[in-house]
């Protein structure tokens, strides 16, 4: 009998009606013979209202207690849900974090899952009963612990590894990953396979359709992926023949690598959410790029694109100087700032500039391993529409760039035609 997880976000799960829609499509999969585990999320925008409580409550918020509140919106959800399939006749409960147990570690409000013990769940699931679990939370020392904002994904993810699932359904308000957004391409292409590498990297430069960090469990753990729509009716397709987006590993495209490779780039990604920061005059001498990052990282920040300009007056001898340009994302921006300010002196710059009207672009494919001047293509493009290029980062399956915000749907539409990622009329 084959098992599934379904996750369902917070637009699924937002009043009792689409709730009853859930059930529904839950039961159907029942039915059909499969047992199944649910993940559920908090419904839309109680996370933030209970957050804002938290900050209300207290500005420096013990993050232990943090979790006791934010966890409890998925654990409503879990509960109506169990109750609308009760009252369709399906056999149900509910098993909140530390009831599986699904353990983590001690970093509460972001926490990573170790383990989850299956034991009580695979005795469940053996009967007939469907499993509905709170995503976005665990247990650490006989405390709640959450895994950080979007982690539903995370944790349906974890579930679908730990229990041997076939595949991991994640119904969202999409119907799957496409080429860019199509609210700015409306030519754009949904895509029927991506590898977890490329989606990876979609998700990590600005794709909204997964979070990061679910994406490279389920890489590590090598599960199966299906990105769905959850906004179709009663009547759609099952979701073993709806036409969503599969994340796989490479070796199941099997001969569908060579139309991948043809394609070059899947996709393009577009991330206004960066923060670009200059410290000028930056002594030029050993350690002084280190003296910079340093500081940040030990402060949880993750910095991006990174460019050291021309030195000026470079003599040799260590009283040169040179300006350093870096991007963090623009939640961090006042901690960056602060954290730079306090180590001026040791670092030893002037000044320190920031803009946050930049945007980040990038063009993601496992086909640009085998081709060159992917690159190439991509700033010649953008120069061809005087678009401004001011800072790259590459990885071996993507190339990133750093522009103007307010030339960001110009740069991707562009970029999409460029590689040929349009459909046909």
């Amino acid at each position: 009998m084959p098992r599934i997880v379904m996750k369902f976000g917070g637009t699924s799960m937002a009043g009792i009606e689409r709730i009853r829609s859930v059930a529904a499509r839950v039961k159907r999969e029942v039915d059909a013979g499969s047992q199944v585990a649910v993940v559920v999320s908090a419904m839309a925008g109680e996370t933030d209202r209970l957050v804002g409580f938290c900050r209300e409550a207290s500005a420096l918020y013990d993050p232990r207690e943090y979790d006791v509140v934010v966890a409890s919106g998925e654990q409503v959800t879990s509960g109506l849900l169990a109750l609308a399939l009760q009252a369709l006749g399906v056999p149900a409960r509910s098993w909140l974090g530390w009831q599986l147990p699904v353990r983590t570690d001690a970093a509460f409000a972001k926490a990573r899952i170790e383990e989850i013990d299956t034991a009580a769940l695979d005795r469940a699931l053996a009967t007939g009963e469907v499993a509905v679990i709170p995503g976005f939370q665990g247990v650490h020392d006989g405390r709640v612990a959450t895994l950080g904002r979007g982690g539903s994904d995370t944790s349906a993810v974890a579930v679908a590894a730990a229990m041997g699932a076939e595949r991991c359904d994640i119904y969202t308000d999409v119907d799957g990953v496409y080429t860019t957004d199509p609210r700015i391409v409306p030519r754009a292409r949904k895509l029927a396979k991506v590898t977890y590498e490329e989606m990876l990297e979609l998700a990590s430069v600005g794709a909204k359709v997964l979070q990061t960090r679910s994406v490279g469990l389920a890489m590590k753990e090598g599960v199966r992926v299906q990105v769905l729509s959850s906004l179709t009716g009663p009547e759609a397709p099952m979701a073993a023949t709806l036409p969503g987006t599969m994340i796989v590993g490479e070796e199941e495209l099997g001969e569908e690598m060579d139309a991948v490779e043809r394609q070059l780039i899947t996709g393009i990604a577009h991330d206004k959410n960066e923060a670009k920061i200059t410290l000028t005059a930056v002594p030029d001498r050993p350690g002084a790029v280190a003296s910079i990052f340093a500081p940040l990282a030990d402060a949880g920040i993750n910095v991006d694109m990174i460019i050291q300009n021309v030195a000026h007056g470079a003599r040799g001898d260590g009283t040169g100087s040179t300006d350093v340009t870096f991007t963090v994302p623009q939640a961090d921006l006042p901690r960056s700032l602060d954290v730079l300010g306090r180590g001026q002196a040791a670092i030893g710059f002037a000044d320190v500039i920031h803009d946050t009207r930049v945007a980040k672009i990038s063009v993601v494919g496992v086909g640009m391993r085998s081709h060159a001047g992917v690159a190439s293509r991509m700033f010649t493009t953008l120069g061809q529409r005087g678009i401004n290029v001011q800072a790259i980062s590459t990885s071996e399956i993507k190339v990133s760039v750093l522009i103007d915000e307010d030339e960001t749907e110009l740069a991707v539409r562009v970029l999409h035609t460029a590689y040929g990622l349009d459909t046909a009329e």
